[in-house]
């Protein structure tokens, strides 16, 4: 069944499973670090994306086979394939987007996420309508369903991480190709038998044409580029961050006119405001965020919109962005050493060159090194007492 196929529907399938992974991921790597309305909204758009990028693109796969001509596409399966699809993708991202999902959980929404897609397609497969009957290698079957469920487990794990856009380039490649090697290999297995030798009947029901399906595929085709285009435009800097302010600030803010005790400005076009630096940082815990004393943060890293806060013995989730951080700390204790990490000064265990950078070990625990950019060295070292006697530190350039 596999011979015979478009090639440029084929590469268009597969890159219709790329640009939705791509879409999809990015959407749901926001989830966790998102309130209330939005993080909904974010699983919704992530689910929806993810499952019509996999349906389409079984779709296009089914359009690129060498099926009869007279071969049409029972509406009611057509539909419900769909419906499979969205429903078990939404189901999985919601399970390991709450909290910090277990190894167990994980590899449950992995199952129930490659059940689905095998659903998907097999309930779409029967869907083709004509004078025929479809035969499938149990062989080929029990393949195609464990790259499914590979794929699944794949793809969650590219979630839990939160990549940035740079390395979920390559998962979301991975991901296409895996979708699209599971639809192939599922299709490789499959043989059609005409009715007129087997004295059966066609199937009944409501039937679209493939040029209809070809229609709503190209329409989704384009819903798919949008969303990816879309998912590339930077998103405008916030000009405020909701967190928890030390204690005295709010009666300040009260005297002055300003907000209360819950909200605090971050940074904005104009540059900082000016407010007391906080004693405690939000982090998102299984249970909702929690809030950690300033004193045990080892370190900050940029991840995605969000940061990942050390505390010694683990990274968590904060809310905040990389400059919003670095806005609220207290610059006497922390420091920024890299476009991307920000170290706090007394837990600084060592410090050595690593080419025009450097490398800096953080105490705790579980130690862990931060790189130091060449524009940041000189800086840490005068912080650090390691300045030459009567040099001049250069001026760190502009690095975030």
């Amino acid at each position: 069944m596999f011979d015979g196929h478009n090639f440029y529907l084929v590469a268009l399938s597969v890159t219709v499973a790329i640009l939705g992974g791509y879409t999809g991921f990015g959407l749901a790597a926001r989830v966790r670090g998102a309130p209330g309305l939005t993080r909904r909204l974010l699983l919704a758009g992530a689910a929806v994306f993810l499952a019509v990028s996999i349906w389409t693109m079984h779709f296009i796969g089914m359009l690129a086979a060498p099926l009869p001509q007279s071969a049409g596409y029972l509406v009611l399966p057509t539909i419900v394939s769909f419906l499979i699809c969205a429903l078990v993708v939404g189901v999985s991202l919601f399970f390991v987007s709450v909290g910090e999902p277990s190894e167990g959980r994980v590899i449950a929404s992995a199952l129930l996420l490659g059940v689905g897609i095998v659903s998907m397609h097999y309930v779409g497969i029967h869907g083709l309508a004509g004078d025929f009957a479809i035969e499938h290698d149990p062989v080929m079957v029990g393949l195609a369903a464990l790259i499914a469920f590979g794929t699944a487990y794949g793809g969650l794990r590219i979630l839990i991480a939160a990549h940035d856009g740079r390395r979920l380039a390559p998962s979301a490649v991975a991901f296409g190709l895996a979708v699209s090697g599971m639809h192939y290999t599922a299709m490789y297995g499959m043989r059609l038998q005409r009715l007129d030798s087997l004295g059966g009947a066609s199937p009944i029901g409501l039937v679209a044409s493939a040029e209809v399906l070809a229609l709503i595929v190209a329409l989704l085709c384009f819903v798919v580029a949008a969303g990816f285009l879309l998912l590339l435009v930077p998103e405008p800097r916030q000009r405020t961050v909701h967190a928890f302010a030390p204690a005295g600030f709010g009666e300040a803010a009260s005297a002055t006119g300003a907000l209360g005790a819950g909200a605090i400005h971050a940074p904005t076009d104009e540059g900082p405001l000016s407010s007391p630096p906080v004693t405690r940082l939000p982090v998102e815990g299984p249970d909702g965020t929690h809030f950690i004393n300033v004193a045990e943060v080892r370190g900050v890293k940029a991840d995605a919109h969000y940061t990942l806060v050390h505390d010694g013995t683990r990274e968590r989730m904060c809310p905040w962005s990389i400059s919003t951080a670095e806005a609220r700390l207290d610059p006497a204790q922390f420091v920024r050493v890299h476009r991307s990490h920000i170290v706090a000064i007394p837990h600084v265990a060592s410090v050595r060159r690593a080419g025009d950078g450097g490398i800096v070990e953080l105490d705790g625990p579980a130690p862990h090194q931060v790189p130091v950019s060449r524009a940041r060295i000189a800086e840490l070292k005068t912080r650090l007492g390691l300045a030459r006697h009567g040099a001049r530190p250069q001026k760190a350039k502009n690095t975030s």
